[in-house]
């Protein structure tokens, strides 16, 4: 009882998300109840003259319809039929079936006649089936069933015939109704673990793109500042522009450090200048005017003449991946290799292509790095187009150097 009772709430979850296919189910019990309220009062007015006690079965019929019409919201919505509504509902099928045994002829009985509720009492038990799943609709099936036997009929082959019928049917549906329950608990996890692991990734991506890029940074200017933090055989211009940029550097370590803590201790981020980060705007952005920063005298920019015009998020997350691109290349290609990003702007998709002449790499390469926990190109690059839609090409070979193909549909947005 207690895996019906998680498996239910898993399905009001998912229905809320209009994932659950418990409420067509249940729409379609209600549907049935009413349904069978139509033929039983039809079959009980071609027939009403031949019973004993004709006047008791129209009042147990007239409750029956009170009862049908008033819960029939109930009985659309696994939240709204409860228990209680269900265990009522037996006892109203249980009621008819005994009292036809005291109105009916006793020839009528002998011969088959239906009893008062006839397949009204299905649908009591597809409630059951569809509430709790098989257990309880065996359950409420077998009282309707022993109902049969002991209050209209006895054990005669029309009535076990019946029974079989009704017992199948619910344990048949109760089974479904489980089996799906889990499928969609499955469903459930699956699309939370994926939320997490998207989740995850976007914050490889942010530590990738400030953390080390702000160390290759620290390294840089190091080597040309000299002194204490400049490799072994630098040379420091020393003064006060040496302490100024010293300052910068640690100003942009200790952001980053308390961004990075931050992050491993589930606390909130620390606030960051909006210069800093390229989300900092709003509406559409043009694409060049970000990657310009990138454009130095070993990198040459290639753009249209016009603006390339994109949503905020997309320019921004494309030129994040431009960036973790150009970052790569300063630290891979060679002191003295150069570079050129070229942007396309068409009709359907915009596209960046990042090309170097440096020594490139050999084949399977890229997935020794992602194993050695190296994520700078599957997340910071590949991650960033996937979320966006679009796609991120590698090509490279030893001796001739790497080309980077970043492709954003213009489609969806």
């Amino acid at each position: 009882m207690a895996e019906g009772a998680r498996t239910a709430g898993v399905g009001g979850t998912l229905a809320a998300a209009g994932m659950s296919v418990e409420l067509p189910l249940w729409k379609a019990i209600s549907y049935f109840r009413v349904l069978a309220l139509c033929y039983a009062l039809l079959r009980y007015f071609n027939s009403y003259l031949h019973f004993l006690h004709p006047v008791a079965g129209w009042i147990f019929l007239g409750a029956l319809t009170l009862w049908t019409l008033a819960s029939t919201r109930a009985f659309a919505n696994p939240q709204r039929c409860t228990w209680f509504v269900l265990g009522f509902d037996l006892t109203l099928a249980v009621t008819g079936i005994v009292l036809s045994g005291m109105t009916d002829a006793p020839a009528r009985i002998s011969h088959g006649a239906p009893t008062l509720p006839t397949i009204w009492a299905a649908g009591t038990v597809l409630g059951f089936a569809a509430k709790g799943g098989w257990r309880p609709a065996a359950a409420s099936g077998s009282v309707i069933g022993v109902a049969n036997i002991l209050g209209h009929g006895g054990p005669t082959g029309d009535n076990i015939h019946n029974i079989v019928l009704l017992l199948v049917a619910g344990i048949a549906i109760g089974y479904v109704i489980e089996l799906a329950r889990a499928s969609e608990a499955t469903l459930t996890r699956a699309l939370q673990v994926e939320a997490a692991t998207r989740e995850r990734e976007r914050l490889s991506r942010d530590i990738h793109d400030g953390v080390l890029q702000v160390l290759a940074l620290v390294q840089r200017r190091g080597a040309e500042l000299g002194g204490a933090a400049a490799p072994a055989g630098g040379t420091g211009t020393g003064g006060a522009a040496e302490g100024a940029d010293f300052a910068e550097l640690g100003r942009l370590a200790g952001e980053q450090e308390r961004a990075l803590r931050a992050l491993m201790t589930g606390g909130p981020l620390p606030a960051q200048r909006t210069a800093d980060l390229p989300e900092a705007a709003a509406g559409p952005r043009d694409l060049t005017a970000l990657l310009r920063p990138y454009a130095d005298d070993r990198i040459t920019l290639s753009a249209p003449g016009s603006p390339v015009v994109l949503p905020d998020r997309a320019a921004a997350e494309l030129a994040a991946a431009v960036g973790a691109a150009v970052d790569n290349v300063r630290k891979h290609a060679g002191e003295g290799a150069r570079a050129w990003i070229l942007v396309e702007d068409e009709p359907e998709a915009v596209t960046v292509s990042i090309r170097d002449d440096g020594p490139g790499f050999a084949p399977g390469r890229l997935g020794e790095a992602e194993r050695a926990g190296r994520l700078g190109v599957s997340q910071s690059i590949r991650g960033r187009l996937l979320d966006l839609g679009g796609t991120a090409e590698l090509y490279s070979a030893p001796g001739e150097g790497v080309e980077v193909e970043l492709r954003v549909p213009r489609e969806g947005f």
